[in-house]
Parts: C-alpha cells; sequence; structure tokens
C-alpha cells in the first residue's frame, strides 16, 4: 500500500487552484503561464516535494497506484500505451474524478474531469 498523501498535498492543490484561467504555455513552469508539467511541479514545490518539470519523470520518481488507491494530491498520467515512456501528459487529482492541469496551447489552467478528454492510464503519488 503506498503512503497516504502528505498534508503537501493540500498546498499543492491550494496552489494549483489558484492558478486557475493562467494561460498554457509550452516549457513555461510559473508565474503567469504554465505547461503540464510545470504547474504539477510547481504545486508539489508548495507542498514540500520537489519534482522535474518533465511529465515521464514525474511518474518514475512517484509510487505508482491503481485509479482506485486516488487520493487528493496525486498525479494522473496520459500516455499513448502501456509504457511509462510513452506519457505526455499530467493533471494534479483534486478528489472527485476531476483534475488541475494545463491543458494545451490556446488554453488556460482548469479543473474539469479526468474523463473529459480521453482515459488517464497511468497514476502516481509524489
Amino acid at each position: 500500500t503506498p503512503p497516504s498523501p502528505s498534508g503537501g498535498a493540500s498546498a499543492a492543490i491550494a496552489f494549483a487552484r489558484a492558478q486557475i484561467g493562467d494561460p498554457y504555455q509550452w516549457g513555461a513552469a510559473g508565474p503567469d503561464s504554465w505547461d503540464c508539467s510545470g504547474l504539477t511541479s510547481g504545486a508539489w514545490a508548495r507542498g514540500g516535494r520537489s519534482l522535474p518539470h518533465y511529465s515521464v519523470a514525474q511518474y518514475t520518481q512517484s509510487t505508482a497506484l491503481s485509479a482506485g488507491q486516488l487520493a487528493p494530491g496525486d498525479l494522473v498520467f496520459w500516455g499513448s500505451s502501456s509504457s511509462a515512456s510513452s506519457i505526455y501528459h499530467v493533471a494534479l487529482y483534486v478528489g472527485g474524478g476531476r483534475v488541475i492541469h494545463a491543458p494545451r496551447t490556446g488554453t488556460t489552467v482548469r479543473e474539469e474531469s479526468m474523463y473529459s478528454w480521453r482515459a488517464p492510464n497511468f497514476f502516481a503519488r509524489p
């Protein structure tokens, strides 16, 4: 059983929520624009955990979970295959099947269902 989310999870979520509406920019890690892994890295920095600004590495440096083990503060990933090296997007799980993420160019940081696009296939706890 993975360790339960730290008290840092609430700080990570609060930070991510405060960025809602900021624009997506590839390679950005704040303070006014973000890409997907920049947002999760910045959020968890507030939660006391250093994560690289790269979605694959955020997965490999965290504890893998099943979808049923997700708790607020965990990371949700999308990959193009069953291999972790195919991961191309990451979001911060906030509970109730919802995530905060920086989706893509032309969009802003938002909170929405983690199934609003396509089902995620990797899950991990920082």
